[in-house]
């Protein structure tokens, strides 16, 4: 089956102190999707960001707001990203011992559901739960901060995943460690999206964006070959 590759730049590697202009000059220059990583220092080893962020970001993503928790407990947290705006909101398999409730949850408050899958997990556990899902983040570093190098192993989960899924309109994603080096091997695997974070605001600023159009150019020239 042909896959569009879709490119989600993720904003944990933006400007922190210029969030919606960050977010405007990435689409103009080509992101198809805004990735929005949410950390409770709990769950994972970071803190960053929560429902009144992706409320604030909301007027100025125009394409698709793709919002990552990496939080435990996630359904009490679910009404909120909703109301907040998040079109696909992603929850951990490894988050809770209900995952088919949270799913549900999450679908039920109008939002497209997604799983992610840590790299100690194997995506076997999942399969239960694909019916429910629009999409499958696995994660190819291990969740909590960006710049993180790229597992190679994960290559055979994207596979495995892929294989999982058949024909079902079930999306793979994969975060962590993704650039023009490892992206032909994940889509070869059977990924795609494509979440990046330095890989595409490197080199440029919301004043000067013409290199985070470059990156992604690249990025999806490498993904497409």
């Amino acid at each position: 089956m042909a896959r569009d590759i879709l490119i989600a730049p993720s904003i944990l590697a933006a400007d922190f102190a210029d969030f919606g202009r960050e977010v405007r000059a990435v689409e103009v220059e080509g992101a198809d999707w805004i990735h929005i990583d949410v950390m409770d220092g709990h769950f994972v080893p970071n803190l960053t960001f929560g429902p009144p962020m992706v409320k604030a970001l909301r007027p100025h993503v125009t394409t698709f707001m793709d919002v990552h928790l990496m939080i435990a407990p996630v359904d009490p947290m679910i009404e909120a990203f909703a109301e907040a705006g998040a079109d696909l909101l992603t929850a951990h398999l490894e988050a809770g011992p209900h995952p088919h409730r949270t799913l549900q949850a999450i679908r039920a408050a109008g939002m497209k559901a997604g799983l992610a899958v840590n790299p100690g997990t194997a995506v076997d556990a999942a399969a239960p739960l694909l019916d429910l899902c629009d999409l499958v983040c696995v994660m190819t570093v291990n969740p909590g901060f960006g710049g993180q190098t790229f597992i190679d192993s994960q290559l055979g989960q994207i596979a495995r995943l892929r294989e999982m899924i058949g024909d079902r309109p079930i999306r793979i994603e994969v975060d962590g460690g993704i650039d023009a080096r490892t992206a032909p091997a994940v889509v070869s695997a059977g990924a795609d999206v494509l979440v990046a974070g330095s890989a595409v605001f490197r080199g440029g600023t919301a004043d000067e964006p013409a290199a985070y159009g470059a990156n992604i150019r690249d990025l999806r020239k490498a993904a497409t070959l």
